[in-house]
């Protein structure tokens, strides 16, 4: 069953709580998408099927099984939906696992609606930005053999398509953007995910690692993306630098 695409695209809550469904379900209501809740897995993989989703909050302990498992589904069949994992599960590996299958965003219970409005705010700003690109070839960055559309938001190493997530996407862009620049891995919090994030600075972390798995000929020596060890990361760019 193929997602109907005429149908007004919405978010897609998975969560067995009925009372923090309904809850998601009014606080959502103002960012003007339609909210469905599904209870477990099964009902989420339905729903997926069925509808086109903006986002996805995903909590990970379901009675059916392991949020992580809809993740990993979802990112091995190239379904780049932009993923909030909104779970109880506080430990650092849980988070690190999340994040490293794909999901652009995790964030723990208990928690503030106004900090989960606004990094749903922040990966809905970066799909309206997707949308509002205009195609002009001048804006392509070619860097190697790395090229870069902001135009589609697509990438290629060489002759071969790369698949980047949405937070993946905007990660590269704003490092390539400026190579050479040092950004903190709180500077990239702020501009790639739109701040309110605290400490968690193994969120850019996660995400800079997957991004050397995709694009980088030799991940364990990045030709691109390199770390600047007690501040954070830059972009490389081989044309300029031997």
């Amino acid at each position: 069953m193929q997602p109907d695409t005429n149908a007004q695209p919405s978010i897609l809550v998975v969560e067995d709580e009925p009372d923090l469904g309904r809850l998601l379900q009014l606080n959502l209501a103002p960012l003007g998408f339609k909210t469905d809740v599904a209870p477990d897995l099964a009902a989420a993989r339905r729903g997926l099927r069925a509808q086109e989703r903006v986002l996805v909050i995903l909590d990970l302990t379901l009675p059916d099984g392991d949020g992580l498992d809809l993740c990993r589904e979802l990112r091995q069949r190239q379904d780049y939906t932009p993923i909030l994992i909104l779970t109880a599960r506080a430990d650092e590996t849980d988070r690190v696992v999340g994040l490293e299958l794909g999901a652009d965003d995790y964030l723990v219970k208990p928690f503030a609606i106004r900090e989960l409005t606004a990094r749903v705010k922040a990966i809905l700003r970066r799909v309206d930005l997707a949308r509002s690109f205009q195609a002009d070839p001048q804006q392509r960055l070619l860097i190697g053999d790395l090229v870069i559309d902001p135009t589609s938001r697509g990438v290629a190493v060489g002759e071969q398509r790369v698949d980047l997530t949405a937070t993946e996407f905007d990660l590269l862009l704003q490092l390539a953007s400026n190579p050479g620049r040092v950004y903190t891995r709180a500077q990239l919090l702020d501009l790639v995910w739109g701040g309110s994030h605290g400490s968690q600075e193994h969120t850019v972390n996660a995400h800079v690692n997957r991004l050397r798995a995709k694009i980088e000929p030799d991940p364990g020596e990045p030709r691109y993306v390199h770390t600047v060890w007690g501040v954070g990361y830059r972009f490389r760019d081989p044309r300029v630098e031997a």
